[in-house]
């Protein structure tokens, strides 16, 4: 009697051996569910031998300002699942210039939430099974970042990152009272008035690639002071040193006064207008905004000059009361032999000059 007893319990774990495994999907790499196990439905897998990936098919991806971008991201398994699961999918930012993670959106199946400056803006694309690519519309400058794309099944966690590059253009920028006179916040408040942003060092380094050669240094937007140099002369920093950006390293942000390097991008319709006569600040603001427009800030100037090929030779009145005109074409009687914005400085604002209008492409 005892002898068949036992016979009869080391059956029955085969008995429920077999039902696992005839219940799993029928490949070489089998894995199990927990809600078999535990008849609940949360849906979680234990994998084995079932692998989960996440890739990008571009490391980057280059936008304009105002403009859509998808940035990649796919999953799969391997081997392959005989049935779609329902994964957790989460985007989030890493800003350019530094700074801590945001969430930008969580997806699981198709119920998503988007997040603070986000919001409304990002949205998954799920074109194909697997298709976690994250599309966003109506693109800020500080939207430029790094993006990590996560996928969440059960107890597998694999991520991937993409880059996000907004086309824009560099500039340098200067209190009115002059050289030097900038904190960080103070220079971080410039850009923002001038339709920027603090530029990141990979953005000033890609402007000195391209020809920036500014002496003054100026904050970036990771609390370091550099600034640009292709052609070494004795006030910066001497013949003997290469050509590069050179870099004052992390400053005090409250104590320490520089000047600034902004970054800004075109969105809307640079333009110069002049009537019968020259005009004073008042009366320079005031004619653009007859003309349908608002007064040009600085930053829109640069981009304009940079992506639009604003070329005109006249000064005109600027936002924040400077005077300044863009070449693309140097030539005689227009300044330097190099393309670029020239400054006249802060004159008093009853001078008389032309203005440079903005508009926005959609107005």
């Amino acid at each position: 009697m005892i002898c068949w007893l036992q016979t009869v319990l080391l059956l029955v774990p085969q008995l429920v051996l077999s039902y696992w495994v005839s219940a799993a999907p029928t490949t070489q790499n089998n894995f199990l569910y927990r809600d078999i196990l535990k008849e609940n439905s949360n849906k979680e897998i234990h994998f084995s031998g079932v692998k989960l990936h996440v890739d990008s098919a571009q490391p980057s991806v280059f936008a304009a300002r105002g403009g859509n971008a998808t940035l990649p991201c796919r999953y799969w398994y391997e081997p392959a699942l005989s049935s779609p699961r329902e994964v957790r999918v989460k985007w989030a930012w890493f800003p350019a210039g530094g700074g801590h993670e945001t969430d930008v959106l969580v997806a699981i199946g198709s119920r998503s939430r988007s997040f603070r400056a986000f919001r409304d803006r990002v949205q998954l694309r799920q074109d194909f099974p697997g298709d976690a690519a994250l599309v966003m519309t109506e693109l800020q400058l500080d939207d430029a970042g790094r993006y990590r794309c996560e996928v969440v099944d059960g107890l597998e966690d694999k991520s991937t990152t993409v880059h996000l590059e907004l086309r824009g253009v560099v500039f340098p920028y200067q209190h009115p009272r002059g050289r030097y006179h900038l904190s960080f916040l103070g220079a971080q408040k410039a850009c923002e008035e001038q339709d920027s942003m603090l530029a990141t060092f990979t953005q000033l380094f890609q402007s000195w690639r391209e020809g920036l050669n500014w002496c003054n240094a100026g904050w970036l937007a990771d609390g370091t002071v550099q600034y640009p140099i292709t052609r070494p002369r004795q006030p910066c920093g001497g013949h003997r040193l290469a050509p590069g950006v050179r870099s004052y390293g992390r400053r005090h942000m409250h104590l320490h006064r520089y000047d600034v390097f902004c970054f800004s991008s075109l969105r809307g319709k640079v333009f110069y207008l002049q009537p019968s006569h020259k005009m004073n600040r008042t009366e320079a603001e005031q004619t653009c905004q007859e003309d349908g427009a608002q007064i040009a800030k600085v930053g829109q100037l640069y981009a304009a000059w940079k992506f639009a090929g604003l070329d005109h030779c006249d000064a005109g009145w600027m936002a924040d009361g400077s005077v300044r005109y863009a070449v693309t074409k140097p030539r005689r009687n227009c300044g330097p032999s190099e393309p670029g914005v020239r400054s006249f400085g802060f004159p008093p604002p009853q001078h008389k000059y032309g203005v440079y209008c903005y508009k926005l492409d959609h107005e």
